[in-house]
């Protein structure tokens, strides 16, 4: 049985080089560290579900494939060849992909929340759904739903092998190769809602649009666009317009498409690019256009963002209802794409069905409070300057209403981290008008002792790189916080020397060392898991002693969904059974 294990050695010399060489000021919280990342030895697969994620989580470093991504980033629209020779040697074809009457959206924020909307009202209505997104946060098969559940641990493992096997078997004649993580992920779930015989699919792009291996679909019923932004600037482009250029590219000929309100330059971008594939395209009205014989619509996602998702899920969703309950119906009107600006989507009124789904929506991790007696959690993956902006916005109201519930003082703490290109710093320094106390900083790592879940490893980036942006982010808040009118953080990162000034925030080796800390033993489902952490120092407890005297503390865990995924397989353990 192959055995995925992350060893986290909390002893050793390693890391402390790394520290001195960089910041003596920043130094973890107590702790000399020594990380060893391990991957697995290729071994005959069992049938277990955790042998196919370590077997999936080969694929993250699989040398071609990483020689065939450098190759095709130069050359994007040999990725779209590429994986739909992928999908023929796993047995099926482009034309299999029609016949799941597919719900294709893109976007930099909110995409993920848009197609739960979509899913939930048509689950709603009794349709048997697929639904695919990206990332996951506690298992791997969360990215693969039917009828809004994770696709079952067997019947993952079932049609993984079946998958693996047919392009393992396939690569010999095609030069060794095999499909990088993702793309082997997007052909699993193909595979998974055509055997599942499932009513629909909502697809949620990968990254872009234009090259991103989901946009081997060519004849999905409806297209959307949430809000746009500047990410992944290596491989989009580094300009609203190149970004908007990209995602604009699963526009289809015929097939209507619908955005919500974009920056005007991403707007003309996205005019003329629907222009060019004679794609019909509509803006969403707002939410408070639309017609109810009650009250405002409720929404299940928390966040003023929520509302433009929801009304690009009300458009796609009655876009596919229209045509799924008037087959014959091939016309699409003109959306006059003649004209300087784009025409916007009619209002009009949602069934009961669609104002309950709306209501009814879950989307963990974002915008999402967890209360665990005297310790409240805000998770929020936000990882862009918007969703960002829109997680502080959220926070900052949600958590005074909270506060004015308390019966005595409220201690907020930040838990961050941030990963790959993306500005951190830019992103603290719009936290700061939420007046953290304490600001906390740990890498992706679900536990520093024992054995990592496999479902959470990453094998593309070293657990030192981790650490090390960890410590950039935590260098960020102190620089941050030397200027402006903020108040003074009660923390540090470790013992220092008597005549070493003391730093002010905390960097832990991993979630759960960060979470234990936090909570200060005020967490029940917390309490199981403390052998699991190496105790800090006395002196980094009794500066955690405002923490212990608060009436509650209010923790806001933001800056990476996977940060965010590994908080919830601690504080909700059904997650990870």
């Amino acid at each position: 049985m192959m055995v995925c294990l992350l060893r986290v050695l909390l002893h050793g010399s390693g890391f402390s080089a790394l520290l001195r060489e960089r910041d003596p000021a920043c130094k973890l919280a107590g702790l000399t560290a020594r990380y060893h990342s391990t991957e697995t030895a290729p071994q005959l697969p069992g049938m277990e579900y955790q042998d196919a994620v370590c077997t999936l989580n080969t694929l993250q470093t699989n040398a071609s494939a990483l020689l065939q991504v450098l190759q095709e980033r130069s050359q994007p629209q040999l990725q779209l060849q590429a994986m739909r020779g992928f999908l023929e040697r796993a047995g099926l074809t482009v034309n299999d992909l029609d016949h799941l009457n597919i719900i294709h959206v893109t976007g930099t924020k909110g995409k993920g929340s848009t197609c739960a909307f979509t899913e939930q009202i048509l689950r709603s209505y009794g349709f048997r759904t697929g639904f695919y997104s990206s990332p996951h946060l506690v298992q791997v098969r969360e990215r693969i739903r039917v009828n809004g559940q994770p696709i079952g641990k067997d019947l993952f493992t079932k049609y993984f092998w079946q998958i693996y096997g047919r392009l393992d078997e396939t690569k010999d004649a095609h030069g060794g190769t095999m499909p990088a993580y993702f793309r082997f992920l997007t052909i699993l779930a193909f595979h998974i809602f055509l055997q599942e015989k499932v009513d629909l699919a909502v697809i949620e792009v990968g990254i872009g649009g234009a090259y991103d291996c989901t946009n081997i679909i060519r004849r999905p019923w409806v297209c959307g666009i949430s809000s746009l932004g500047i990410d992944h600037t290596q491989i989009l482009g580094d300009t609203i317009e190149k970004i908007a250029w990209q995602k604009g590219g699963i526009f289809k000929p015929g097939v209507p498409a619908f955005t919500v309100r974009q920056p005007e330059e991403a707007m003309a971008v996205l005019r003329d690019r629907a222009k060019e594939i004679a794609c019909p395209l509509w803006v969403c009205p707002e939410l408070e256009d639309y017609q109810l014989d009650s009250g405002p619509v409720r929404l299940g996602l928390a966040g003023q963002h929520q509302r433009f998702n929801a009304s690009l899920a009300l458009q796609l969703s009655h876009t596919w209802l229209q045509k799924r309950c008037v087959p014959g119906d091939k016309s699409v009107p003109s959306s006059s794409l003649e004209s300087s600006s784009l025409p916007q989507a009619a209002a009009f009124k949602p069934s009961p069905i669609m104002v309950k789904g709306l209501a009814a929506t879950e989307w963990p991790g974002r915008n999402q409070t967890l209360r665990h007696g005297a310790v409240t959690y805000f998770l929020d993956g936000a990882h862009t300057m918007r969703s960002m902006l829109a997680c502080v916005n959220w926070f900052r109201d949600t958590a005074a209403q909270h506060e004015g519930n308390a019966s005595g003082p409220v201690a907020r703490v930040l838990l961050f981290n941030a990963t790959g290109e993306r500005d951190s710093a830019a992103m603290l320094k719009l936290l700061l008008p939420c007046h953290f106390d304490f600001a906390v900083f740990c890498p992706n790592i679900t536990e520093a002792i024992a054995s990592c879940n496999a479902d959470q490893q990453n094998f593309n980036v070293s657990v030192e790189d981790m650490l090390t942006r960890c410590l950039d982010n935590e260098k960020s808040w102190r620089l941050h916080n030397s200027h402006g009118d903020n108040r003074e953080l009660l923390i540090e990162e470790r013992l220092l020397p008597a005549s070493e000034k003391k730093a002010d925030t905390l960097v832990f080796p991993c979630i759960l060392s960060a979470l234990q800390w936090i909570s200060q033993g005020r967490d029940a489902v917390l309490a199981d898991s403390a052998q699991r952490v190496q105790p800090v120092t006395p002196s980094i407890t009794a500066k955690a002693a405002s923490l212990c005297q608060a009436a509650e503390i209010h923790v806001l865990v933001t800056g990476s969904l996977h940060l965010v995924g590994g908080v919830l397989k601690h504080l909700d353990p059904a997650s990870s059974k």
